[in-house]
């Protein structure tokens, strides 16, 4: 009888020390996503290619911690078979885990871009897309205090900040290409701006999908599909000085 207690004990505590690895693994993956970011707008802003590289080259940190989760994740479904809130848990992780890794990728080729912008004239869009960045990192770190703190509201305000993001990015892919119509000088610099908020706003999203999956861990159910997407660039029509027009 005893031997039976002291083994039901021992697989309570090995099952606990796993999630307790699933959440030290998020907390470092979420950490390493946010540093990522800031080092490629900061190598953006300032073109330093030598930070730019930096980035890069962290980037299959993140790639490892991900193999990691799916690794402990695919281990204790197998082994534990968790049901109900702990099944969802477990399933959150590996869904999140997806979503930072490509927060890190795109990091990563936001980073790419910065050796050619320092070979080209500033643009006076590139404000802009600095401030598409800052707002994209303010809904990066609240997501993830959001997923620690377990707090739905946080969750479901950075959900919601997703239309001013795609806004941003409606807007400055519309004066990137005027810019780049009225000045030929500025296609190169344009198009490489334009990958570098385009990035920004994927990243924008990936902060909504984990949003999304945390209000599905906690509450069972799914976000309303209520807000349609803001980002319009497939509709954008730019006059050009000769009246004629470029409809993306």
């Amino acid at each position: 009888m005893s031997s039976a207690a002291d083994s039901a004990e021992h697989i309570t505590r090995v099952y606990d020390e796993e999630f307790a690895r699933l959440r030290k693994m998020f907390s470092q993956m979420s950490g390493l996503a946010e540093s990522q970011l800031d080092g490629a707008l900061r190598a953006v802003s300032k073109r330093d290619s030598s930070l730019a590289e930096t980035v890069r080259a962290r980037d299959s940190e993140i790639d490892q911690i991900e193999a990691d989760v799916d690794a402990l994740v695919v281990r204790m479904l197998a082994l534990r078979q968790p049901v109900a809130n702990d099944l969802r848990y477990v399933v959150a992780m590996l869904r999140m885990s997806a979503d930072i890794e490509r927060i890190g990728d795109y990091a990563k080729n936001i980073a790419k871009r910065v050796p050619s912008l320092t070979q080209m004239p500033v643009s006076p869009v590139s404000r802009s897309v600095i401030r598409l960045g800052r707002l994209v990192q303010a809904m990066l770190k609240d997501v993830f205090d959001a997923c620690v703190e377990e707090d739905l509201e946080k969750a479901i305000a950075v959900w919601e900040s997703d239309d001013e993001v795609d806004e941003l990015y409606t807007s400055i892919f519309r004066e990137l290409l005027t810019y780049m119509m009225e000045d030929p000088r500025y296609i190169s610099t344009g198009t490489h701006l334009l990958f570098i908020a385009k990035n920004l706003e994927r990243i924008g999203d990936h902060a909504t999908n984990i949003a999304e999956t945390l209000h599905f861990r906690i509450e069972g159910a799914r976000l309303d599909e209520r807000r349609p997407k803001a980002d319009r660039t497939n509709s954008v029509v730019v006059e050009a000085d000769d009246d004629r027009s470029l409809d993306e």
